[in-house]
């Protein structure tokens, strides 16, 4: 029996964040921006399995404000760890729908970022949770989490949005 995906509430949510990704991976970063509810967060926490952002150690822990400011510095070539721009190639997979609960959505995956900068290829791997809002628009970002498996130890500067 072939295995199917019958939950439309699963189908949505993996469309929106591979909607999301390939904005990433395009630098389409304005309407990456309107995919973002006003008060959402973008957590890139340090310590593993953390649910405790604010007041623990965070790579990002990003505001509508500092989302901007990162896209800003990405693309005015002045930060030397953006420049040169690194090229990125995200995939998607082992999505899990942990909750409905009508306005939002609860959803993890796992996500593979390949990154091409300065002739040298780097791979960052990742557990992704989404909260998922949704509005008269459809989806909107509530919150990204991103749980990098090596982010207890040292990484090389990340020149681009997880």
């Amino acid at each position: 029996m072939p295995f199917l995906v019958k939950d439309t509430a699963l189908l949505e949510a993996m469309a929106f964040v591979w909607l999301e990704a390939d904005r990433l991976d395009h630098a389409e970063f304005e309407d990456w921006l309107a995919m973002w509810a006003p008060d959402a967060r973008y957590i890139v926490p340090v310590e593993p399995g953390t649910g405790e952002f604010e007041t623990h150690l965070n790579y990002a822990y990003d505001d509508h404000a500092m989302r901007c400011k990162r896209i800003e510095r990405m693309q005015s070539g002045v930060s030397v760890s953006a420049s040169p721009v690194a090229r990125t190639i995200r995939s998607l997979s082992r999505f899990r729908l942990l909750a409905d609960e009508g306005q939002w959505v609860d959803l993890r995956c796992m996500q593979r970022l390949t990154e091409f900068r300065r002739a040298r290829e780097r791979t960052y791997v990742a557990d992704m949770e989404y909260r998922l809002e949704r509005g008269a628009e459809g989806f909107k970002i509530g919150r990204k989490v991103v749980r990098l498996i090596n982010s207890d130890h040292a990484l090389g500067g990340i020149s681009y949005i997880l």
